[in-house]
């Protein structure tokens, strides 16, 4: 069969919307493909979305269970595996990670009666990094993805209809949290991390902090010259507090560690910045801050370097915050750090984000913790919160001086998107995807000064047309349309260097102070036109009915997505059949 000229007709099949499938979906849909998803709700959902759909082949990213006979039986179905072929089981890069794999791959297989053992089609490898297991999924997993599912497509597409024989499986059982428990008074910090990494994202580690239990994770190694300071801590001690993440005596060493959930009489609880989590028993613990200019070695989230030459000099500020969440205090040092630097000697500003988000805006588990604290909600904490990223946003709008650049190593959502088009210039690598918009939120009208940077950009219209669009976008597409200013499509290592020398020529450039007073004239001729404080005042407006209005929608929203409620139904934007 050959592919019909518009492409074929392919069905997303997932367990949820992630960043896998979010890129997948958006790079089949520029390639000509039409795309629908329906979430794996049971196989009857899945039975009516083909029979709906009536697709070509079906595409399954990300799944926690198998694909019904009924369906693998009478249509081609291609799973993507997190591992090499011969690999089975469902926690391929958690024990990859654990292990120390020094390569690992991803497989595109055909779905049959056994786990990860039906023909494959197509397998990408990478190097495996030291990174957590969620590192490794948005970036090498999921860049390895797109790689074997398009040789599988190209396959499919000249007419072949079975993979090739597997090789000898190797059957890798579901990790048990005794499989990565962690003995503080054996275990180096080398093998805490592995443990830490491993379990990223969900389910973290299963522990216990001041004698209460709770799974752990988001861990970094602490640099000698802290445990200097500590030499006779006992191993499992905790013993300092960081930027909300505790410090913690392993064998040989230490490791801050980021976040922790609290295990709940009968629930599972939620993640939150692991000193917040334990809020009494940080309280007692000394602070440890470090300034902004610190030793590689020295564990913090934001950090500030500069290069160049005197007089064409640029600086570089990172802000690394655990998925991307934005809490009020984050947003409030980030400010801090960005009036700060005004001071410093430079010419323009690099904005690196984190390195696997940019950011994701407000942070909504720790809204969700404010629902639970006496005297405190969810919507007062929601109020604060965006007041501050609001904060955040001015302060890269009025950064004066210097031109400001937001490079985005890594995806970026919601009030996060935004508030890198706060700055003069974005600049994203070919790899990144973007979610500019609010609505999958419980419909939030949004802020960050959208109703300002937005139009700038891409006009009324566009800008309107964008924001109902609910869809991830592509670092390309993006560029096309104008909404950012350059995508580098080059390889992911050496990214933030090709920006760096970008900008160290930005900075010697002759023009430079020209565009610097064109810049501030635009900016004048806006502000009379339509102060920056009227947009924010009409956003908040809108953002305080969302907050404490009669519709729920957002509090709904936030709730299912802190706790990981799974959906009860695909959403229509996404499901193209229905």
């Amino acid at each position: 069969m050959n592919t019909p000229a518009g492409g074929l007709r392919i069905l997303l099949l997932c367990h949820s919307f992630n960043s896998l499938t979010q890129r997948l979906f958006a790079e089949l849909r520029a390639r000509g493909h039409t795309v629908s998803v329906e979430l794996d709700i049971n196989d009857r959902v899945t039975e009516e979305a083909v029979a709906l759909f009536r697709p070509d082949l079906l595409l399954a990213p990300f799944l926690k269970r198998r694909i019904p006979a009924s369906v693998w039986q009478a249509l081609t179905c291609l799973v993507v595996h997190p591992g090499p072929p011969g690999d089975q089981g469902p926690s391929a890069l958690d024990w990859a990670v654990l292990r120390g794999e020094r390569e690992w791959g991803v497989t595109v297989l055909q779905a049959n009666a056994d786990f990860d053992a039906g023909p494959v089609w197509a397998h990408a490898v990478f190097p495996l990094r030291e990174a957590s297991k969620g590192s490794l999924y948005r970036r090498e997993v999921t860049q390895a993805a797109l790689q074997a599912t398009l040789a599988a497509l190209q396959r499919f597409e000249r007419g072949e209809r079975q993979g090739d024989a597997p090789p000898a499986a190797q059957w890798r059982s579901a990790m048990r949290q005794a499989d990565r428990a962690i003995d503080w008074s054996r275990h180096t910090t080398a093998e805490v991390l592995a443990r830490l990494r491993c379990a990223d994202g969900q389910p973290g580690v299963l522990d216990a902090l001041w004698g209460h239990a709770c799974h752990l994770g988001d861990g970094h190694a602490a640099s000698a010259a802290v445990m200097a300071g500590f030499a006779h801590a006992a191993p499992g001690e905790v013993l300092a507090v960081r930027d909300g993440a505790l410090l913690r005596r392993t064998r040989d060493g230490g490791v801050w560690i980021g976040q922790a959930r609290r295990v709940a009489e009968g629930a599972p609880g939620f993640k939150q910045v692991a000193a917040e989590a334990f809020a009494t028993e940080a309280a007692a613990l000394p602070r440890l801050p470090v300034p902004l200019q610190r030793p590689d070695s020295e564990w913090g989230e934001l950090r500030y370097t500069e290069h160049g030459l005197d007089g064409a000099r640029v600086g570089c500020l990172r802000f690394d915050f655990h998925n991307g969440a934005m809490s009020t205090a984050r947003c409030e040092r980030l400010r801090e750090a960005l009036v700060s630097l005004r001071d410093r000697p430079t010419r323009v500003l690099l904005l690196l984000g984190g390195e696997d988000f940019f950011s994701n805006g407000i942070d909504l588990n720790r809204i969700e913790a404010a629902a639970h604290r006496s005297g405190d909600s969810a919507a007062d904490e929601s109020w604060r919160n965006i007041q501050a990223m609001n904060d955040a946003a001015l302060a890269v709008i009025e950064t004066p001086d210097r031109l400001t650049v937001s490079v985005l190593r890594g995806n970026a959502g919601a009030g996060g998107a935004f508030l890198a088009l706060a700055a003069d210039e974005v600049w994203a690598h070919g790899g990144v995807v973007l979610n500019p918009h609010y609505k999958n939120m419980g419909n939030l009208y949004g802020s960050e000064y959208w109703t300002y940077l937005l139009p700038r950009r891409l006009g009324e219209a566009g800008a309107k047309d964008l924001m109902a669009r609910r869809l991830p976008l592509l670092a390309r597409e993006a560029a096309a349309m104008g909404l950012i200013d350059h995508c580098d499509e080059a390889a992911r290592e050496g990214f933030e260097g090709r920006c760096l020398e970008r900008a160290l020529a930005m900075a010697a450039s002759y023009n430079l102070p020209d565009r610097l007073m064109a810049r501030q004239a635009a900016r004048e001729r806006d502000e009379a036109r339509r102060p920056l404080a009227h947009h924010r005042e009409q956003e908040l407006a809108r953002m305080h009915r969302n907050f404490y209005g009669f519709d729920p929608s957002y509090h709904v929203a936030r709730h299912h997505f802190v706790h990981k409620v799974p959906h009860a139904w695909t959403p229509r934007h996404l499901a193209l059949h229905r």
